[in-house]
């Protein structure tokens, strides 16, 4: 197995200052520069806020590099199993699919965390139909990182019928994410890497490959959604 050399981000790039941004950000983006700007506009009567400017403004362009949503390009490979997110990957290991999608058969399961600092739009493996899903709003907040989140936490199941294969995907809020948004519904087709939903503010996807599939990723590797391969079929 191989990884990607990292490459540091090239910050002289324009899409790194102004991505493309998501429809979500549209819920949190337009208050944050709201209060910001009612901030910078009370230095006139109070030249104390004077403080708190320049850190309101970066808190609200934090706000929406957070829902940023980058273009990706998906390998040219009909075999290829994609991530579904960007972050590290945290855990590759052999287990049975979440208790609504079990089939009696053990399946690999690669799970990416997700920090603050990733993109959180999430895009699809394969290309495929989304026959199931489920979301598990009762749930903990535990460390996302925790096996035990997989179970615990509040989560939303997929399971996706592609040409080659059955496979499911979960995405789990962690500590500090509180709101799982799925963007795609029952009896939908989705091609690789289109998106079908995302997480706020940090979290985790679990992909449980295909039967006989192995991963083709190790633990502490970076992943990009759309692009990485994390198996083939």
């Amino acid at each position: 197995m191989s990884s990607e050399k990292e490459k540091a981000p090239d910050f002289s790039n324009r899409a790194y200052l102004l991505p493309p941004i998501n429809r979500e950000a549209l819920k949190f983006g337009p208050v944050a520069f709201a209060l910001a700007l009612a901030v910078v506009a009370g230095t006139w009567f109070c030249p104390v806020l004077a403080w708190f400017a320049v850190p309101s403004l970066l808190l609200a362009w934090g706000v929406c590099l957070f829902f940023r949503d980058p273009d990706r390009y998906p390998p040219d490979d009909p075999s290829a199993i994609l991530s579904p997110a960007d972050g590290r990957v945290c855990m590759v290991e052999e287990c049975d699919l979440p208790d609504s999608l079990a089939d009696g058969t053990r399946h690999v399961r690669v799970s990416v965390f997700m920090s603050v600092f990733d993109v959180h739009v999430n895009r699809m493996p394969t290309a495929g139909t989304v026959e199931k899903v489920e979301y598990v709003a009762a749930g903990k907040f535990l460390n996302a990182s925790l096996d035990k989140a997989s179970k615990e936490n509040e989560r939303c199941n997929y399971l996706v019928r592609a040409e080659r294969g059955v496979y499911a995907v979960t995405q789990i809020a962690g500590l500090v994410a509180r709101r799982i948004v799925p963007q795609v519904k029952e009896g939908e087709r989705r091609e690789a890497a289109e998106r079908f939903g995302l997480i706020r503010f940090g979290s985790r996807l679990d992909v449980y490959l295909p039967v006989g599939v192995k991963a083709l990723v190790r633990v502490g590797q970076r992943t990009v959604a759309g692009e990485t391969v994390l198996a083939r079929f």
